[in-house]
């Protein structure tokens, strides 16, 4: 019988269990997948730990995407065959070997894409893809200031703001970090956490002249201190995003966008999805077409056997690895 890392309860990761887990069989426009590889966030830790803004009715299995292959086709399901290989996001329900998902959210892996590659991949890119085109309408020739860059979305905005014609300065806060989000297109590279990191920013996007130009668009994955010290890197008209706070909430004092006539814009992926389905099918497609072009390609830092869920969780977690963390189911 399959296994699934459940939670009977909110907590740490050493408190869910690996029990065997039947999903059963597909409904009516469902299918059932064997998952093969699932990726873990500090999002999906946090949900687990009982501390994310949403709270699954317990039990639950965490998690929230992966890639396997197709084992079952519930009725009225034609778009897919046994075999498949797909892959998707999900609310929970991914840190298993079987589970169930409505097949109009499911897509076929690109070709030549592996599994832990496309467990990591939707929600990053579709993260990226909708903040930078629909929330920022980026312009090619802007700059783009990318915190926590070698991160889940963050590496993933580096990749979709090369893509998009932007001249893309990436801050991390280590040297393999940095490393990192180079490989992935960066132009120019700052020390996340220097006494001088303003001043690192505008060398890093001076001109012709030395002077150094202010940013079009920040992508903020972090919060805390970084987000006002980012928010005073934009120039007029800038647009600062927020895509998460794991750093914490900050309080941003509103005379900042008065001042410097820039914007604070919210980016949520499930609330896209939501209020407009077909606009968030439409950019789920695109950056799928891309990544079958071999343009995107996310960065894994490291990978587990599902037995070590609890350490593959804590090191998602920790905010220390450069790229993703997956779980391999065998």
């Amino acid at each position: 019988m399959p296994r699934a890392v459940i939670a009977h309860e909110f907590g740490l990761p050493e408190t869910l269990v690996l029990e065997e887990f039947d999903p059963g069989a597909p409904g009516p426009g469902q299918i059932r997948v064997a998952i093969k590889a699932a990726g873990i966030s500090y999002v999906d830790v946090l949900t687990a730990r009982g501390e994310y803004q949403f709270k699954p009715p317990l039990p639950f299995i965490p998690g929230s995407e992966y890639a396997g292959v197709v084992e079952a086709l519930g009725e009225g399901v034609s778009k897919f065959a046994i075999g498949d290989r797909v892959f998707g996001s999900s609310l929970g329900s991914t840190l298993c070997e079987a589970a169930l998902f409505n097949a109009e959210n499911v897509s076929l892996i690109p070709q030549g894409m592996a599994f832990d590659a496309a467990a990591v991949f939707p929600v990053n890119y579709q993260t990226a893809w909708h903040a930078l085109v629909d929330r920022a309408a980026a312009k090619p020739g802007e700059t783009l200031l990318v915190l926590g860059a070698a991160g889940g979305t963050g590496y993933a905005a580096v990749e979709v703001g090369k893509y998009l014609g932007l001249r893309v300065i990436a801050s991390a806060s280590s040297e393999e970090k940095r490393t990192a989000a180079l490989a992935g297109g960066a132009d120019a590279l700052v020390v996340t956490g220097a006494a001088d990191w303003r001043d690192q920013v505008k060398a890093a996007n001076s001109g012709p002249n030395g002077k150094g130009r202010e940013i079009d668009i920040v992508f903020d994955p972090v919060g805390g201190d970084a987000t006002e010290l980012a928010f005073r890197t934009l120039g007029y008209g800038g647009r600062h995003l927020v895509i998460g706070f794991p750093a914490g909430i900050a309080a941003l004092k509103t005379n900042l966008p008065l001042l410097k006539c820039a914007s604070l814009i919210g980016v949520q992926v499930r609330g896209h999805a939501i209020n407009r389905p077909a606009e968030a099918a439409a950019n789920r497609v695109k950056v799928m077409e891309l990544a079958g072009q071999g343009i995107f390609k996310p960065a894994i830092a490291a990978r587990y056997p599902m037995a070590d869920y609890a350490q593959a969780m804590n090191e998602a977690f920790s905010g220390k690895v450069a790229g993703r963390v997956v779980l391999e189911m065998g």
